[in-house]
């Protein structure tokens, strides 16, 4: 019969069949991602008045700071009420910040939530991001003219953002690791790769092969000459452990918390390998001195840290002076962690989220309350009855449904 469908013809073929409890359960999702992304942050006050804030939710304003002016970082409740209006920048979050809103940086605009600020926050740290700019190659995201597919992978120590084909290591799973220490951080923090032999995750290019690495020396290969008087390649090495150079072995990290992502022909490829004497607490005192005196592989590559893996960083009094001088003291912190930040906005989440109807009724009288209560009762009665009804004869409800 023209222009009459039954409920399960076409109509229901070219519309999606989609549950209270799906719509409910995605809508929880959503809302939980985005708790997660903000971290706990006010969206109502300004967060400068909280000094430098461990970890929060940031915005640049590029109407107000354009590419070419001074980089500043504005918070989320000024990204609301100062800048609603203008093109921002999302910065996912960055450590140690304080907001510069309205700020000498800022020439046309005062803070509407905290004007009483500061000319400039001399203990923030700035790059590229804040002109929406991002890894080795500085390209935005997302790039329209980026045809290739890759996800964004952002460092724990200078916190810029970089393409997983940027980064001289092939990413392992997502799942399969917590953190990511790009090429430039791994150089400056050159002690990581004696904990990289232990514990990171990490999976080299097939075509690089592990082998001559801009070792400096031999041009593109070094000797080094251990103890026992042979001599072996060097490429960027600190000593290859002999578990190490045999490519047929396969080395497996003894880890509860993050599984290994090489194969077994890749064995020569690892920066974790097994080992049984790594000790939480050493008896020499110092960690690190202990990893550094084993043999252990060095690459011109990043590296993919498990959860919990600064859990293990030595923190003697040289080591602490180490972290200090290099600035990345924040490292033995476990809460600034981004997984710990977006934690908290989670459970923030959480202990905010309230019945709307409960709040309602707790402002009522008794009588008002009881009055209320019946009302409901008798929608959700009246709604019930009338979705049975679809239910009894297998009928999907559309919205247009009568």
């Amino acid at each position: 019969m023209a222009g009459a469908e039954s409920p399960t013809g076409c109509q229901a073929e070219l519309e999606p069949v989609v549950s209270l409890v799906d719509v409910l359960e995605e809508d929880e999702e959503l809302e939980n991602e985005a708790c997660a992304v903000l971290g706990g942050s006010d969206s109502e006050k300004c967060s400068y008045s909280q000094g430098s804030v461990k970890r929060q939710a940031l915005y640049a304003c590029s109407t107000c700071t354009p590419e070419g002016e001074e980089p500043a970082g504005i918070c989320l409740a000024c990204s609301y009420e100062c800048h609603g209006s203008h093109k921002l920048f999302e910065l996912y979050t960055k450590r140690n910040f304080r907001c510069d809103c309205g700020n000498s940086k800022f020439k046309n605009l005062e803070c509407k939530l905290f004007p009483d600020k500061s000319k400039v926050n001399s203990c923030n740290k700035y790059n590229d991001n804040f002109f929406g700019l991002y890894c080795i190659c500085k390209r935005p995201y997302p790039d329209p003219e980026d045809e290739v597919p890759d996800e964004m992978i952002q460092c724990v120590v200078c916190e810029d953002w970089f393409h997983g084909r940027h980064l001289g290591a092939i990413p392992p799973e997502s799942g399969d690791f917590q953190e990511m220490v790009c090429q430039s951080c791994m150089r400056r923090c050159s002690f990581l790769w004696a904990y990289a032999a232990q514990l990171a995750v990490t999976r080299l290019p097939a075509e690089d092969d592990g082998l001559l690495l801009n070792a400096v020396g031999m041009g593109d290969q070094d000797v080094i000459k251990p103890a026992n008087g042979a001599h072996q390649d060097k490429t960027l090495k600190e000593n290859v452990p002999e578990q190490g150079r045999d490519a047929d072995k396969e080395v497996k990290a003894e880890r509860n918390d993050e599984p290994c992502t090489s194969s077994s022909s890749e064995a020569h490829l690892q920066t974790v390998f097994k080992n049984e004497n790594i000790k939480t607490e050493p008896q020499s005192g110092c960690r690190l001195q202990e990893l550094q005196a084993k043999q252990f592989l060095k690459k011109d590559a990043a590296t993919y840290w498990p959860l919990n893996w600064r859990s293990r960083l030595c923190t003697c009094q040289d080591c602490m002076k180490m972290y200090g001088d290099l600035d990345v003291l924040f490292l033995t912190d476990e809460c600034d962690t981004v997984l710990a930040y977006e934690n908290k906005g989670k459970s923030d989440q959480a202990t905010d989220r309230r019945d709307p109807l409960m709040d309602t009724l707790s402002s009522m009288n008794r009588v008002q309350q009881v009055e209320l209560i019946c009302e409901y009762n008798d929608l959700k009665t009246e709604l019930k009855d009338y979705l049975k009804r679809f239910a009894d004869e297998g009928t999907v409800v559309f919205e247009n449904n009568s």
